[in-house]
């Protein structure tokens, strides 16, 4: 387990050391995000390409470190060696598609279409799927067709919410942070160590990237980003979900309700992107049409700035995730519906305080 602090420091390094250099490129070509859209709550010129950076040191770390000798038994071995090939074709797939997008725009269809084809990769080529719910309402072992459907929903859904919640400085790395963090010690104390391995590189990265897209952010993750992390992320999940629990000698890790925990880390992508697709679906628009309704936003608008409308997410999450971690004495099914009921009525708290009126009263410059 110690080979994962070199994991760490590895994407670390070399995401600190690098992005300087990133930055001066970015503003030397002139990849900026634009300021000058309504939706925008940043008024100067950021580079946008950050996402460069997070995937070259997650892939570089991943890759180097990558624990073949922890794997004794060949058929285990075998599927390692397989997931990582898919993972990174995959990954190339969705870096890609995000940095043609960041620098030069895509349609929304292209996008979608290269969501089904690295979905339909990893559900039918890698066998990266939701096999079952575990009893929660009951549900257990899946159908084949059931799981392919759900899991390639879940890529859509999972990669989406984390574009969706880049929107505020330090947010969706951040998330990303802990959603990584999270993951990589569930795989560490169960003893996948290349799913861990892949969980720390990216926290790795994340961690040194804070540093430069904490607010005020001085680069941004774009499209290039966000698609990486959701990706990562969204493998991470699955592979928690599916795993074996007869190999898991941990006794606390067996009382811990696999899809609870794994939505209790991405509590805070899933509950926007549900309550954002629910609010412009009612009202006749696109799901996928950009506004200013995301919670993020709203907390902005009650008068929180970036920092402590990301450090009031990030609490949010570690205690809904905390919050699972000490309900594994009961049902899944009354987890779900705990978790479920305190999300909501959490994401509720923001539009019952009054939106902040502004000072017109200062001269502009």
């Amino acid at each position: 387990m110690e080979f994962l602090i070199l994991v760490f420091i590895t994407s670390f390094m070399l995401v600190l050391v690098v992005t300087p250099s990133l930055i001066k490129v970015a503003v030397l070509k002139r990849l900026f995000d634009d300021p000058n859209e309504k939706r925008k709550l940043h008024n100067r010129a950021i580079p946008t390409i950050g996402g460069v950076i997070l995937f070259a040191g997650t892939l570089f770390s991943f890759s180097l470190w990558f624990p073949r000798n922890l794997i004794h038994d060949p058929i285990i071995e075998l599927k390692a060696m397989d997931d990582y090939k898919y993972i990174v074709c995959t990954l190339l797939i969705m870096f890609f598609v995000g940095i043609k997008d960041d620098i030069i725009g895509t349609a929304p269809v292209k996008k979608l279409i290269a969501h089904m084809m690295v979905s339909m990769i990893l559900v039918l080529m890698a066998d990266i799927r939701i096999v079952s719910m575990y009893g929660i309402f009951g549900v257990h072992e899946l159908p084949y067709w059931a799981s392919i459907f759900l899991s390639i929903f879940t890529y859509i859904v999972v990669v989406n919410a984390f574009n969706l919640i880049d929107g505020v400085d330090g947010l969706a790395s951040g998330i990303g942070l802990i959603a990584s963090v999270a993951f990589g010690a569930w795989f560490a104390f169960a003893g996948d160590f290349v799913m861990a391995c892949l969980a720390i590189a990216l926290a790795g990265s994340l961690s040194a990237f804070l540093f430069f897209n904490f607010s005020p952010a001085k680069i941004f993750m774009g499209d290039s980003g966000s698609l990486t992390i959701g990706l990562i992320i969204c493998v991470l999940a699955i592979k928690l979900i599916s795993f074996d629990v007869s190999t898991i000698q941990n006794e606390f890790l067996l009382k811990i309700s696999k899809p609870i925990f794994a939505m209790a880390v991405l509590v805070y992508p899933l509950t926007d992107t549900l309550r954002i697709f629910i609010y412009r679906t009612v009202r006749g628009l696109s799901p996928f049409s950009a506004d200013r309704n995301h919670l993020h936003h709203r907390l902005i608008d009650i008068g929180c700035n970036h920092k402590k409308t990301v450090l009031i997410l990030y609490l949010v999450n570690i205690a809904i995730i905390s919050l699972c971690l000490s309900l594994t004495y009961i049902n899944p099914t009354y987890i779900f519906i705990i978790i479920f009921f305190v999300t909501l009525i959490l994401a509720q708290v923001p539009f019952f305080i009054k939106k902040h009126k502004p000072n017109h009263n200062h001269s502009k410059k």
